[in-house]
Protein backbone atom coordinates (compact mmCIF):
# COMPACT_ATOMS: atom_id res chain seq x y z
CA UNK A 1 0.00 0.00 0.00
CA UNK A 2 1.74 3.73 -1.10
CA UNK A 3 2.41 5.34 2.13
CA UNK A 4 0.09 9.02 2.60
CA UNK A 5 1.99 12.06 3.35
CA UNK A 6 -0.74 14.55 2.79
CA UNK A 7 -4.64 14.60 3.02
CA UNK A 8 -6.51 17.61 0.93
CA UNK A 9 -9.85 18.59 2.57
CA UNK A 10 -12.58 19.65 0.40
CA UNK A 11 -14.46 22.13 2.64
CA UNK A 12 -18.34 22.53 1.52
CA UNK A 13 -20.07 19.13 2.10
CA UNK A 14 -17.05 17.56 3.73
CA UNK A 15 -16.02 19.99 6.81
CA UNK A 16 -18.72 22.71 6.26
CA UNK A 17 -22.68 22.32 5.80
CA UNK A 18 -24.10 24.45 2.86
CA UNK A 19 -26.74 24.57 1.22
CA UNK A 20 -28.56 26.73 -0.79
CA UNK A 21 -31.91 25.83 0.52
CA UNK A 22 -31.19 26.94 4.30
CA UNK A 23 -31.51 30.33 3.23
CA UNK A 24 -34.20 30.27 0.57
CA UNK A 25 -36.84 28.01 2.26
CA UNK A 26 -37.28 31.84 4.49
CA UNK A 27 -37.64 33.99 1.33
CA UNK A 28 -39.69 30.64 -0.66
CA UNK A 29 -41.42 28.72 1.83
CA UNK A 30 -43.15 26.58 -0.58
CA UNK A 31 -40.99 23.48 -1.65
CA UNK A 32 -41.91 23.15 -5.09
CA UNK A 33 -41.49 26.89 -6.00
CA UNK A 34 -38.17 26.94 -4.40
CA UNK A 35 -36.65 23.92 -5.69
CA UNK A 36 -37.74 25.06 -9.56
CA UNK A 37 -36.40 28.93 -8.22
CA UNK A 38 -32.97 26.69 -7.78
CA UNK A 39 -33.23 24.55 -10.53
CA UNK A 40 -33.81 26.84 -13.12
CA UNK A 41 -32.63 30.45 -12.00
CA UNK A 42 -29.96 30.74 -9.24
CA UNK A 43 -28.65 27.02 -10.14
CA UNK A 44 -25.76 25.34 -9.07
CA UNK A 45 -23.82 25.27 -12.76
CA UNK A 46 -24.44 29.57 -11.82
CA UNK A 47 -22.83 29.46 -8.59
CA UNK A 48 -19.71 27.59 -10.12
CA UNK A 49 -18.76 30.46 -12.24
CA UNK A 50 -18.46 32.92 -9.12
CA UNK A 51 -16.06 29.99 -7.43
CA UNK A 52 -14.44 30.17 -10.96
CA UNK A 53 -13.45 33.44 -10.33
CA UNK A 54 -16.68 35.78 -11.66
CA UNK A 55 -17.48 39.01 -9.48
CA UNK A 56 -21.01 38.73 -7.67
CA UNK A 57 -21.91 42.09 -9.05
CA UNK A 58 -21.24 40.33 -12.69
CA UNK A 59 -23.03 37.52 -12.01
CA UNK A 60 -26.07 39.55 -10.36
CA UNK A 61 -26.33 41.42 -13.76
CA UNK A 62 -26.26 38.52 -15.95
CA UNK A 63 -29.65 36.93 -13.84
CA UNK A 64 -31.57 40.05 -13.03
CA UNK A 65 -31.14 41.08 -16.90
CA UNK A 66 -33.24 37.78 -17.77
CA UNK A 67 -35.60 37.67 -15.20
CA UNK A 68 -35.76 40.81 -13.04
CA UNK A 69 -39.11 39.82 -11.17
CA UNK A 70 -36.74 38.16 -9.50
CA UNK A 71 -34.18 40.85 -8.66
CA UNK A 72 -34.57 40.44 -4.72
CA UNK A 73 -34.54 37.04 -4.95
CA UNK A 74 -31.33 36.98 -6.97
CA UNK A 75 -29.49 39.18 -5.15
CA UNK A 76 -30.36 37.46 -1.56
CA UNK A 77 -28.24 34.38 -2.79
CA UNK A 78 -25.15 36.68 -2.34
CA UNK A 79 -26.45 39.01 0.24
CA UNK A 80 -27.42 36.63 2.71
CA UNK A 81 -25.28 33.18 1.43
CA UNK A 82 -24.10 33.09 5.48
CA UNK A 83 -27.50 31.67 5.94
CA UNK A 84 -26.92 28.92 3.70
CA UNK A 85 -24.08 27.90 6.04
CA UNK A 86 -25.47 24.86 8.60
CA UNK A 87 -22.37 24.88 10.60
CA UNK A 88 -19.07 22.99 10.54
CA UNK A 89 -19.79 19.17 10.06
CA UNK A 90 -18.50 18.34 13.54
CA UNK A 91 -17.50 14.46 13.35
CA UNK A 92 -15.30 15.42 10.25
CA UNK A 93 -14.13 18.24 12.05
CA UNK A 94 -12.82 15.79 15.02
CA UNK A 95 -10.99 13.60 12.13
CA UNK A 96 -9.45 16.74 10.90
CA UNK A 97 -8.20 17.43 14.39
CA UNK A 98 -6.96 14.06 15.23
CA UNK A 99 -4.42 13.95 12.00
CA UNK A 100 -3.54 17.42 12.85
CA UNK A 101 -2.55 16.62 16.25
CA UNK A 102 -0.50 13.40 14.80
CA UNK A 103 2.07 15.97 13.21
CA UNK A 104 1.92 13.27 10.37
CA UNK A 105 0.95 14.19 7.77
CA UNK A 106 0.60 17.55 4.99
CA UNK A 107 -3.23 19.24 5.31
CA UNK A 108 -4.26 21.22 2.88
CA UNK A 109 -8.03 22.48 1.47
CA UNK A 110 -8.91 22.61 -2.45
CA UNK A 111 -12.43 24.45 -2.37
CA UNK A 112 -14.98 25.69 -4.43
CA UNK A 113 -15.45 28.84 -3.43
CA UNK A 114 -16.11 33.16 -4.65
CA UNK A 115 -13.15 34.49 -3.38
CA UNK A 116 -15.19 37.50 -2.59
CA UNK A 117 -16.68 35.15 0.46
CA UNK A 118 -14.25 33.10 1.38
CA UNK A 119 -12.63 35.61 3.66
CA UNK A 120 -16.27 35.67 5.60
CA UNK A 121 -15.34 32.32 6.01
CA UNK A 122 -12.35 32.16 7.55
CA UNK A 123 -13.56 34.49 10.41
CA UNK A 124 -16.47 32.11 10.77
CA UNK A 125 -14.86 28.72 11.28
CA UNK A 126 -11.76 28.76 13.26
CA UNK A 127 -10.48 25.24 11.84
CA UNK A 128 -10.34 26.50 8.18
CA UNK A 129 -6.50 27.95 9.45
CA UNK A 130 -5.50 24.55 10.84
CA UNK A 131 -4.59 23.62 7.35
CA UNK A 132 -0.82 23.96 6.06
CA UNK A 133 -2.00 25.67 3.37
CA UNK A 134 -5.19 26.42 0.78
CA UNK A 135 -6.78 26.54 -2.41
CA UNK A 136 -9.61 28.73 -3.17
CA UNK A 137 -11.19 28.23 -6.67
CA UNK A 138 -11.97 31.91 -7.37
CA UNK A 139 -8.80 33.03 -6.28
CA UNK A 140 -7.46 31.12 -8.55
CA UNK A 141 -9.73 31.86 -11.62
CA UNK A 142 -9.91 28.12 -12.19
CA UNK A 143 -12.18 24.92 -10.22
CA UNK A 144 -12.87 21.90 -9.82
CA UNK A 145 -13.06 19.34 -11.98
CA UNK A 146 -10.66 21.10 -14.39
CA UNK A 147 -7.50 19.50 -14.19
CA UNK A 148 -5.47 22.84 -14.25
CA UNK A 149 -6.53 23.25 -9.86
CA UNK A 150 -5.10 19.87 -9.05
CA UNK A 151 -2.05 20.44 -11.11
CA UNK A 152 -1.71 23.84 -9.27
CA UNK A 153 -2.82 22.04 -5.53
CA UNK A 154 -0.14 19.28 -6.37
CA UNK A 155 3.03 21.47 -7.58
CA UNK A 156 2.45 24.77 -5.36
CA UNK A 157 2.27 22.70 -2.21
CA UNK A 158 5.51 19.81 -3.50
CA UNK A 159 3.00 16.80 -3.05
CA UNK A 160 3.19 13.55 -4.89
CA UNK A 161 -0.22 12.16 -6.64
CA UNK A 162 0.21 8.92 -5.40
CA UNK A 163 1.18 9.58 -2.06
CA UNK A 164 -2.29 12.47 -1.34
CA UNK A 165 -5.70 11.51 -0.17
CA UNK A 166 -8.25 13.70 -1.78
CA UNK A 167 -11.75 13.62 0.20
CA UNK A 168 -14.69 15.30 -1.52
CA UNK A 169 -17.87 14.84 -1.44
CA UNK A 170 -18.47 15.31 -5.44
CA UNK A 171 -17.99 12.23 -7.29
CA UNK A 172 -17.33 14.62 -10.65
CA UNK A 173 -14.35 16.01 -8.22
CA UNK A 174 -13.10 12.85 -7.10
CA UNK A 175 -12.85 11.15 -10.85
CA UNK A 176 -10.81 14.25 -12.21
CA UNK A 177 -8.49 13.50 -8.90
CA UNK A 178 -7.82 9.95 -9.80
CA UNK A 179 -7.44 10.49 -13.23
CA UNK A 180 -3.94 12.20 -12.22
CA UNK A 181 -3.03 9.31 -10.09
CA UNK A 182 -4.57 10.81 -6.50
CA UNK A 183 -5.73 8.21 -3.96
CA UNK A 184 -9.39 9.12 -3.79
CA UNK A 185 -12.18 9.38 -1.13
CA UNK A 186 -15.67 9.76 -2.06
CA UNK A 187 -17.26 11.19 1.35
CA UNK A 188 -20.50 10.09 1.63
CA UNK A 189 -20.08 10.30 5.58
CA UNK A 190 -17.98 11.02 8.43
CA UNK A 191 -18.19 7.64 9.39
CA UNK A 192 -17.66 6.40 6.03
CA UNK A 193 -14.71 8.62 5.89
CA UNK A 194 -13.09 7.62 9.70
CA UNK A 195 -13.56 4.17 8.23
CA UNK A 196 -11.68 4.63 5.13
CA UNK A 197 -8.54 6.50 7.21
CA UNK A 198 -8.05 3.22 9.62
CA UNK A 199 -8.21 1.35 6.89
CA UNK A 200 -5.84 3.61 5.12
CA UNK A 201 -3.40 3.29 8.22
CA UNK A 202 -3.94 7.26 9.14
CA UNK A 203 -5.57 7.02 12.07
Amino acid sequence: MTKISNIIFDLGGVLIDWSPDYMYQKLIPEPEARKLFLETICTLDWNEQQDGGRLIAEANLELTSKFPQHRALIEAFYERWEEMLGGPIQPTVELFRQLKASKLFGLYALTNWSAETFPRALELFDFLHWFDGRIVSGEEKTRKPFKQIYDLTLSRFNLVATETLFIDDNLRNIKAAAELGIVTHHFLSPEGLEIDLKRLGLL
